[in-house]
């Protein structure tokens, strides 16, 4: 580990083979918390390559259990966290409504590491539980087309490094690599990003796990979410073609909701939040919700521009169906 700390040190990349033998020496618990993190602060200082993410995420989904099944056309719209935004669980309550306009959503998540609840904290207030076999998993996207996948119970490994990443409380590579490692194939993909920098990396990233087609968006203030104040910024994956693009809400034509009308709270407000916005119940929390779940319509090409993804997301609020979805859930996945 002096070898790498000392390149590290002078922003010298790890080859994929150098970031290959340290990540198993991490996910084997072979390293030291203070090892740890030093190495995920040593990479967050330097900037991760495409190698070091793509060998990290490989090895952690070599040790992550199997979900049984065929699924075809499956999506997830995990985001990093790490953007201090402090707001409400924007991409959870989105599941729901794509999950409801027709996409067969996996949700992957975690508990909070860097906000106050996490997506996880969430659905447990919501008596949604957390750590089930993956049969229940598979019976859950059969039967609600949404399932939560609790990342500590997919991935067993990332107990070696939750100590050091609660001790940092910053984002790291671990943030980056959330959304990427996946213990499913999927087709379709929205990821939150906290650093627009890292989005074209990202996009390729996607494109070498086999997406078909995916956005990654960064919203105003760097939040991994879209919002609609200021201007978001977004990569498009199109079966290998990647793009970029921009949209304001005012492109949109939607009223503008300043970052401080959509803060959350802990796991009770935030579960409350998600609730009065699947009764389609006229908020800011609302307006905000409709933006990102018409990105994610968008991303698995259910819509062909992300205005029209606008109108389908007010349609499936207006049906009751993204609440179906939840009452749905919260029967298989007990």
């Amino acid at each position: 580990m002096k070898e790498i700390f000392a390149k590290l040190v002078v922003k010298e990349d790890l080859s994929a083979e150098e970031m290959t033998a340290v990540a198993e020496k991490l996910f084997s618990g072979q390293l030291s918390d203070a090892e740890t993190a030093a190495f995920l602060l040593g990479l967050t200082a330097k900037g991760e390559s495409f190698d070091e993410i793509a060998s990290l995420i490989k090895v952690i989904r070599s040790h992550a259990k199997k979900v049984p099944g065929n699924f075809h056309d499956l999506m997830d719209n995990c985001g990093t966290g790490g953007d201090r935004s402090f707001s409400f669980n924007i991409s959870t309550t989105t599941s729901f409504l794509l999950a409801a306009g027709g996409i067969k959503l996996a949700k992957h998540g975690n508990r909070s590491i860097s906000s106050k609840s996490g997506s996880a904290d969430v659905l447990e207030e919501l008596g949604i539980k957390l750590d089930v076999s993956p049969e229940v998993i598979e019976k859950a996207l059969d039967e609600a087309g949404l399932a939560f996948l609790f990342a500590q119970s997919m991935h067993p490994v990332m107990r070696y490094v939750g100590p050091a990443r609660q001790t940092l409380g910053i984002p790291t590579i671990m943030n980056i690599i959330g959304p990427l490692n996946h213990p499913m194939d999927l087709d379709y993909q929205l990821m939150g990003l906290y650093r627009e920098d890292l989005q074209e990396t990202c996009a390729k990233l996607l494109d070498h796990l086999g997406r078909k087609r995916a956005v990654i968006i960064t919203g105003p203030d760097n939040m991994d979410e879209a919002a609609l104040c200021g201007v978001n910024h977004y990569t498009l994956l199109d079966h290998g073609t990647i793009t970029k693009g921009q949209f304001s809400y005012a492109d949109l034509g939607m009223d503008e909701v300043p970052l401080c009308e959509i803060q959350g709270g802990d796991a009770k407000e935030n579960a409350a939040i998600l609730l009065s916005v699947l009764r389609n119940e006229p908020s800011p929390f609302r307006e905000t919700t409709v933006v990102n779940a018409a990105l994610g319509f968008f991303a698995a090409g259910k819509v062909e521009t992300i205005e029209d993804g606008v109108t389908l997301a007010r349609e499936v609020l207006a049906s009751g169906k993204a609440l179906a979805v939840l009452d749905k859930l919260k029967e298989v996945q007990v």
